[in-house]
């Protein structure tokens, strides 16, 4: 993967034409999902989608006239600092929320890349075109978060919108992400230690390693997967550190309770803090995820369940 800041004028305007016709067909896929329960919407998206058409069309005629007929193959997973996408078009029925929240951040990732291009193109012509895409991404980006809606939230309303959204990106779902791992991957080795020696203290180290190895490895896959140019998830470092912390936290819950001298009294507790991490994570995905609260239940107690047997199957062996 290359660097954004190294692609070459060139490039940026080859991966912008590539985007435009990838939003292009997103909102084809959307418009046809949601046509038979939401014609209105559906005749929204493919207005949208025109646009994007419209904008792809500019960037072309700008190349051929800068650098000719061929244009260079390069893609949005080709470039570090862009979040993947989950293909939610292909599901049948399409969400009407999940459709519009995945345009709201498609369109302000756009924005953001068109901004951050224009700030490092040397062409006064590249220049103007890129900062006109970015104002018009953005009139996307609030006519996407509007669609649905009964009522057009005020420009204050917006404003925490955005903040709410950055909050979400720059520290909740890496710390979440953090909280999830650290609770889930250290039971297995904690519980094994715990009914293989029957040790309350070699288990709280067996626990405290396994904790904080995981927030530094958390850490730095964290800080090392996203620069935050692009996306606006902000800086890698405070990123990584609230991974890891989260991770080192989540394993540290069902640690501690090991200093207390008596076996079962700590296998309980911990049993209980266990309890409380995954109502924690299950509690926060429904609160700003919007995933339901059953289902994220569901989904956090299976993961915890097997990897929690797993490590006492393999401690009472």
């Amino acid at each position: 993967m290359k660097r954004f800041a190294d692609l070459s004028e060139q490039e940026v305007l080859a991966l912008a034409i590539s985007n435009e016709d990838e939003d292009n067909r997103i909102y084809r896929s959307f418009a046809d999902g949601l046509r038979g329960s939401y014609p209105e919407t559906a005749s929204m998206y493919d207005k949208m989608a025109e646009e994007e058409i419209g904008h792809r069309d500019m960037l072309l005629d700008l190349h051929r006239r800068k650098f000719g007929e061929f244009l260079p193959l390069i893609r949005r997973q080709d470039v570090k600092g862009f979040l993947a996408r989950h293909p939610i078009w292909l599901n049948r029925p399409l969400g009407l929320d999940a459709v519009r929240k995945f345009a709201e951040q498609m369109e302000y990732e756009t924005a953001r890349f068109y901004r951050c291009a224009a700030e490092a193109a040397p062409d006064d012509t590249v220049r103007d075109l890129l900062n006109r895409l970015a104002a018009a991404e953005d009139k996307h980006e609030e006519l996407a978060r509007e669609l649905g809606a009964e009522i057009v939230p005020s420009a204050r309303a917006a404003e925490d919108e955005t903040a709410r959204r950055m909050f979400v990106l720059q520290y909740l779902q890496p710390g979440l992400a953090g909280l999830m791992d650290g609770s889930v991957s250290t039971l297995a080795p904690l519980f094994a230690a715990a009914f293989a020696t029957h040790n309350t203290w070699a288990t709280f180290l067996i626990g405290l390693a396994a904790a904080v190895g995981a927030g530094i490895s958390m850490g730095f896959a964290e800080a090392l997967s996203d620069d935050g140019s692009l996306t606006g998830r902000g800086a890698p470092v405070v990123r990584g550190a609230v991974c890891g912390t989260m991770t080192a936290v989540g394993g540290l819950g069902h640690a501690l309770p090991y200093l207390i001298p008596h076996f079962y009294a700590a296998t309980t507790l911990a049993f209980a803090v266990v309890a409380v991490e995954l109502a924690a994570i299950s509690w926060i995905r429904t609160h700003y995820m919007d995933t339901p609260f059953l289902q994220a239940a569901f989904q956090v107690m299976v993961g915890g369940a097997l990897v929690f047997a797993a490590g006492i199957l393999i401690g009472s062996s």
